[in-house]
């Protein structure tokens, strides 16, 4: 099915009966990576999967949109298909989309899974890095007069999931990783589960530690070894906390 938010072709999907649950997938993702667990969910719930604007089958966004454009739209689509007080579990990027909702919007609980939203902290190193790189940008486009050059000393740069990214979804990327969302998160007064791996190199335990502090009623499960997809890797103990989580 398709929803259009201001000429965007939103993909989602329904499935089950009962209360409301919101999956809301990570960066470079889409839906599917929660179809080993929707049969199971949606023996009890109502269960609401969609593909973020710019991944899967969904439309790239018209300009460079950060959270809270894409929290305004997921506003607007449980709006239109008749969401009510969901429950949310998402992943990474997802994540930070569910944090500014649950933040404005009612929402019963959440489980937060490797989810992003903490602006990660630079060292010195990392800004002599930055203020290098802008030199070299300088110097390559303006005097040298090489993009082609420039391009390909872009592409040895940067993550894995930038590197893979369309120019526009290149640039989301670069506005979301900045907006730090911890301010929010003490206004979220439902029941959190934080679900995280300790080898965790997207989102690091750090991350889940401090929104653990930060949020009113959370609770921290973490898979030993697991990484950013530790749910994943432990399909098991993801499903059990959820179970009992969303009783």
């Amino acid at each position: 099915m398709v929803f259009d938010y201001k000429g965007v072709k939103v993909f989602y999907e329904i499935s089950g009966e009962g209360s409301d649950l919101l999956l809301l997938h990570g960066w470079g993702c889409t839906h599917s990576i929660f179809d080993p667990f929707v049969g199971e969910l949606s023996r009890r719930h109502r269960v609401i999967v969609l593909d973020f604007p710019g991944f899967g089958e969904s439309d790239e966004p018209p300009v460079v949109w950060g959270v809270y454009e894409y929290e305004e739209m997921l506003e607007a689509f449980c709006a239109a298909v008749g969401v009510v007080k969901p429950s949310v579990i998402c992943h990474s990027f997802g994540g930070r989309v569910a944090i500014v909702f649950a933040s404005k919007c009612e929402v019963s609980r959440m489980m937060l899974v490797g989810a992003a939203g903490i602006k990660p902290r630079r060292s010195l190193g990392y800004y002599i890095k930055v203020y290098k790189y802008k030199i070299a940008k300088w110097w390559i486009l303006k005097v040298l007069r090489d993009p082609e050059r420039f391009e390909r000393m872009r592409a040895g740069r940067g993550s894995a999931d930038y590197a893979a990214a369309s120019p526009m979804m290149k640039a989301v990327l670069s506005k979301t990783v900045n907006q730090d969302l911890r301010k929010l998160l003490p206004s979220i007064k439902v029941p959190v589960i934080l679900f995280w791996g300790t080898a965790d190199t997207a989102t690091p335990l750090a991350d889940a530690q401090l929104m653990s502090r930060l949020l009113p009623d959370a609770g921290l499960i973490t898979v030993k070894g697991g990484t950013h997809f530790s749910f994943l890797e432990d399909p098991g103990l993801f499903k059990s906390v959820a179970a009992n989580f969303l009783k």
